[in-house]
């Protein structure tokens, strides 16, 4: 088992996801936001499952610093911005085979270990 974790180092909820992933010893690969965007494919796949209400940290620096508060797009203007800004988006964001998680999701992940 694999699991791909997106986010930046320096967040809470990402440095949990890594602790709770290595201490089951699954072997993470992980993706920071600061070194490398990621790409409009990869992004698809939780848009589509989550959309945007749960993806876009409204509340985010980043998301205050564009002006994007007074902003009312569609879910794909949004992919773009998020593929271009990846800080705007809650994190971490969790994909392992066909299961996506957003945020700290635990409960979720211990289902995906045990499943």
């Amino acid at each position: 088992m694999d699991v791909q974790i997106f986010g930046v180092k320096n967040n809470a909820d990402v440095r949990k996801a890594e602790r709770f992933f290595k201490e089951r010893r699954i072997k993470i690969h992980f993706m920071d936001f600061k070194q490398r965007s990621p790409s409009t494919g990869e992004l698809r796949r939780f848009f589509q499952k989550f959309g945007e209400e749960r993806l876009i940290d409204r509340d985010s620096k980043r998301f205050k610093a564009l002006g994007l508060h007074t902003a009312y797009y569609g879910d794909d203007r949004w992919l773009e911005i998020a593929s271009e800004e990846p800080l705007i988006l809650k994190q971490p964001l969790v994909r392992c085979g066909k299961h996506l998680s957003v945020g700290l999701a635990e409960d979720e992940w211990r289902a995906w270990v045990d499943g």
